[in-house]
């Protein structure tokens, strides 16, 4: 697979013109957006296609992978937590917002959770944004490598009351198949 940093915008001008089909990461800050793009464009670790940081709020303009020449991956900014002033979060949530509304070449976005903290008031009303205006999802329970046997049922448990997570291992790979298999049907239609 031939994956590259393609662009990273921080206005809608900047956002690729020539209509390959778009796969978003959404989540909040750190919750492992950057790690599971990495995983399944085949370059795990901190040497990835997307900077990963332990750090919340390293993503700040929303960057584009170009994959295979036939698609894009885009990693968004984070939501919630991030040492920024208010100002740039601000600025953040209204790049993303423009990018979800207006983006016609958004196929399908993966809103990840992490495995370990559940669902947040924002996740939530980023759902039902979602699910308002009709845009294809999935919840992936990242960083569930993390939990022991007990603590990933807990976990999965509460997050499938408000929809049916993939489990996802960036360490182990787990939830890697099935979301490209999701994609490609996603893709293909």
């Amino acid at each position: 697979m031939i994956s590259e940093f393609s662009r990273g915008a921080s206005s809608p001008e900047q956002f690729p013109t020539d209509g390959l089909p778009e796969v978003a990461f959404l989540g909040r800050s750190n919750v492992g957006k950057s790690s599971l793009l990495n995983a399944i464009a085949g370059k795990p670790g901190k040497r990835g296609l997307a900077f990963t940081s332990n750090t919340p709020g390293r993503t700040q303009s929303i960057n584009f992978y170009r994959i295979d020449g036939t698609m894009y991956f885009v990693d968004l900014p984070g939501y919630g937590y991030a040492k920024v002033p208010l100002a740039s979060k601000a600025e953040w949530a209204r790049l993303i917002e423009q990018y979800l509304q207006e983006r016609r070449s958004l196929k399908l976005s993966f809103l990840i959770l992490d495995a370990r903290r559940g669902w947040m008031d924002k996740d939530l009303d980023l759902k039902d944004w979602l699910e308002a205006n009709n845009h294809p999802y999935i919840v992936v329970a990242s960083k569930i490598d993390k939990l022991n046997q007990a603590e990933q049922a807990r976990g999965l448990k509460a997050i499938r009351q408000h929809a049916e997570p993939l489990p996802f291992s960036a360490v182990t790979g787990r939830g890697v198949r099935e979301i490209w298999q999701a994609i490609t049907k996603t893709i293909q239609q």
